[in-house]
């Protein structure tokens, strides 16, 4: 599906650096396909010897022969790269952009290029375990729909949405989703710390928790709730915890986090 195309990376930061990782682990492509571009020379350098990719810190160098392009900046800089790039993308290119709340008809409006997908990947990308989300304009072809899939498959799994709409929820929900548990770890890290393990006890106990109960919940055919419940003993130390989660309104909490990110996300998109 990828075979001879090549591929640029307009912004090679956290979340395009995950991107490039998980395609050439996946061994969809050589390093030889892809380009990088980032303004940082030593993001560059370093994205050069991590992973033997061509790099450039000029955004039309990279795009002006690439099949296809993943638009992977910052929403505040687009502009400017619209400035750059409307009209020297080949008409026959892919654009997958995974910039947080930029709409398709702004993207096709910027770059004056018609092919646009947008996405939404999560940084677990860069270990195969991520999740994306995706949907396109009306100007992507079947062929670049399977290209699209087939990138977003050596990421991890890839859910296609037929609404924008629900782009900006897929930013709010999985998109910013790692901070949120990555929070809670280090809360509970802490929390380890505060009763008398070390901090190296209390991380492995943690991790090691954290991956056994997502794997279990992933293999089990009952509900979060069900799993929940079978932990929970009445009058045991989990309804202790729980109890006092509950009585801090910790549900109203995360759907208060979550919704904070979601209005973001759609105030970035009224920005354009």
């Amino acid at each position: 599906m990828l075979e001879n195309q090549q591929i640029a990376f307009v912004g090679a930061g956290a979340m395009g650096g995950a991107m490039i990782s998980g395609v050439l682990a996946c061994n969809i492509v050589e390093p030889s396909q892809i380009i990088a571009a980032d303004p940082r020379r030593a993001v560059c350098d370093e994205l050069q010897s991590k992973y033997a990719v061509n790099v450039t810190t000029n955004n039309i160098v990279a795009c002006r022969d690439a099949d296809v392009i993943v638009l992977s900046v910052k929403p505040q800089v687009l502009n400017e790269v619209y400035e750059g790039l409307s009209g020297s993308i080949r008409p026959d290119a892919l654009v997958i952009s995974i910039v947080a709340g930029a709409k398709l008809h702004t993207l096709v409006a910027g770059l004056n290029h018609k092919s646009i997908i947008r996405c939404m990947p999560n940084t677990p990308a860069q270990i195969g375990m991520g999740i994306s989300v995706w949907t396109g304009s009306v100007g992507v072809s079947s062929l670049q729909n399977e290209q699209t899939r087939t990138i977003l498959e050596s990421l991890g799994k890839q859910m296609y949405v037929d609404d924008e709409k629900y782009l900006d929820m897929a930013t709010a929900l999985t998109g910013s989703g790692p901070a949120y548990i990555f929070l809670f770890m280090e809360a509970l890290v802490e929390a380890g710390v505060n009763i008398g393990f070390s901090k190296a006890e209390a991380e492995e106990l943690v991790h090691t928790t954290m991956e056994g109960s997502v794997a279990y919940a992933m293999q089990s055919v009952d509900n979060i709730s069900d799993l929940r419940s079978q932990v929970t003993s009445s009058g045991g130390t989990t309804e202790a915890a729980l109890g006092c989660l509950e009585s801090e309104d910790f549900r109203r909490i995360v759907s208060d986090a979550v919704s904070a990110a979601y209005q973001r996300a759609i105030e970035l998109g009224n920005n354009d």
